[in-house]
């Protein structure tokens, strides 16, 4: 028996050897843990925690993208223009009424080649211009001839007003990240489902704690900005999903912290009538006339989603342009990009230049996306307000860098960044006419990079870089915090993406 039981040893040990290297080794963030597909997290000593990213893009992700039925069908003019014959069928959808999802119909853009010397416009709610496929094969939208500008705008118009009378002011002396309520001196004014916004002052105190009041000046140069309290007042859009007393309850997470000694905060209701709602743009190639590697006189952005609101972009891909296959711009919201490609870009290879997606709007996920040959993939731009999420996305050939560009964005994940350039969260001081500390509360989940840069801002904010494959970098400018790095280099991290894992969690 004992020979039969040293045998038995023998063999397990050997099973263990045999398939120990096939195995993983399993971690789990001391900030994020999980445990039977909940997540617990772990706050710091001002209650702060990483936040909920999983309440972003085409309705929240709670809806999937629909395949809205084809009312109007093109076929290509291969030797004509084609943006009249267009332009002329989006109009006619525009005049069809919305049915009961706020759908008006798809207009098929059969395979071929539709050349557009101009700009492309869908200003009503409800349509989705739909290619069969967005390679050489497909459904190929040229932007042909000279001119800087965008192929296809999707907006509405208008902006956000706030209504009059009802700000209040917010009651707690602090208000951490993460946090879906606080309390409000008087919330006798709003109901459950009233869009409102969460509003963070500017001051001059908080500008000089994180001193952007001292940025350094461009060598040889007298262009450089300092920051000024009132641009950087600071205002998230949110739903009110139940009151109790004076204690209001959002849809999505506060994702920069309010603080009495940085004035605090409030919010207000608003409305917003001009967006666009339901708008799509599905398996097209856009591509763009050029003339040299540098020319910058040709398409610049293949689709621009301005003021729109649950909205979308699949399976697209932007060839020859000299910014971005898809820019979202401040008065976009809830918007998913995926499954699309940007490639090839025709540009200077300098400031201004191939920001393939880039996003200025709050709540938008990009998701399953490739970038060639930029210099800013995956971005965000000035004063940003989040949530907003980057999952699964790969770059290759990048001139730059991926990340929070500049000016205080705040509430990103990069989740899964698969690049072989930089990805960095950092003070970025002088560069362009002073960008400043590019991001605050940014979250790098399990990314792969060859460098990357992650530092905390001097107050008010953190950052965070966890599982990332990289090499750690300095940074532009010496002396600054770390972020809060955790497992560089170590794989197995669970879960290995924290945007599913988030969005799994909450639909149990």
């Amino acid at each position: 028996m004992k020979f039969k039981g040293a045998l038995i040893t023998v063999f397990g040990l050997a099973l263990i050897t045999c398939f120990s290297g096939f195995l993983k080794p399993i971690w789990q963030s001391k900030f994020v843990q999980a445990t039977n597909d909940k997540l617990t997290y772990v706050p710091d000593e001002n209650g702060n925690i990483i936040p909920d990213f999983s309440r972003v893009g085409y309705h929240q992700g709670d809806k999937e993208i629909p395949d809205v039925p084809v009312v109007k069908t093109i076929s290509a003019n291969r030797n004509g223009e084609s943006q009249t014959v267009i332009q002329k069928a989006i109009d006619e959808v525009s005049a069809l009424p919305l049915n009961s999802q706020g759908i008006r119909g798809t207009i098929l853009l059969k395979k071929g080649i539709y050349n557009v010397p101009g700009i492309l416009n869908i200003s009503k709610s409800g349509i989705v211009l739909r290619g069969e496929g967005d390679d050489k094969n497909g459904t190929v939208i040229i932007a042909t001839g000279k001119g800087q500008r965008n192929l296809l705008n999707i907006s509405g118009p208008g902006r956000r007003e706030e209504i009059a009378g009802t700000r209040t002011r917010i009651a707690d002396s602090y208000v951490p990240v993460g946090t879906f309520s606080f309390k409000v001196e008087n919330a006798q004014k709003f109901k459950v489902g009233d869009p409102i916004v969460i509003f963070r002052p500017g001051t001059d105190a908080w500008i000089r704690d994180i001193k952007m009041d001292q940025i350094t000046v461009r060598p040889k140069s007298s262009g450089t900005i300092q920051w000024t309290a009132k641009a950087y007042d600071l205002q998230y859009e949110r739903t009110i999903t139940k009151i109790e007393g004076n204690k209001i309850y959002v849809d999505n997470p506060v994702v920069m912290a309010m603080e009495t000694r940085y004035g605090g905060g409030s919010i207000y209701k608003y409305s917003f009538t001009g967006r666009v709602e339901e708008v799509g743009v599905e398996n097209i190639l856009f591509k763009s006339d050029y003339e040299s590697e540098t020319d910058e006189d040709h398409g610049w952005e293949a689709v621009d989603f301005g003021n729109a609101e649950n909205c979308w972009a699949r399976n697209i891909t932007a060839q020859y342009f000299g910014y971005s296959c898809v820019f979202v711009g401040g008065g976009g919201k809830y918007i998913t990009i995926t499954d699309s490609k940007c490639t090839e870009a025709k540009s200077q290879i300098t400031g201004g230049r191939r920001y393939s997606f880039n996003i200025n709007g709050q709540m938008v996920l990009v998701k399953n996306c490739q970038s060639e040959d930029a210099r800013h993939d995956y971005v965000t731009g000035a004063r940003v307000c989040g949530p907003n999420v980057f999952f699964n996305c790969k770059a290759r050939r990048t001139h730059a860098d991926i990340g929070p560009h500049h000016r205080w964005a705040t509430g990103t994940l990069f989740d899964n960044i698969d690049t072989d350039g930089e990805i960095n969260v950092q003070d970025r001081q002088y560069m362009g006419s002073g960008h400043g500390w590019a991001g605050a509360n940014q979250v790098l989940w399990n990314c792969k990079a060859n460098d990357v840069c992650v530092q905390d801002p001097w107050a008010s904010a953190k950052n965070y870089c966890i599982g990332t494959q990289a090499t750690k970098k300095p940074g532009s400018f010496p002396g600054r915090l770390d972020g809060e790095w955790e497992g560089q280099n170590k794989a197995g991290l669970d879960p290995s993406s924290l945007y599913l894992a988030q969005l799994k969690a909450r639909k149990q």
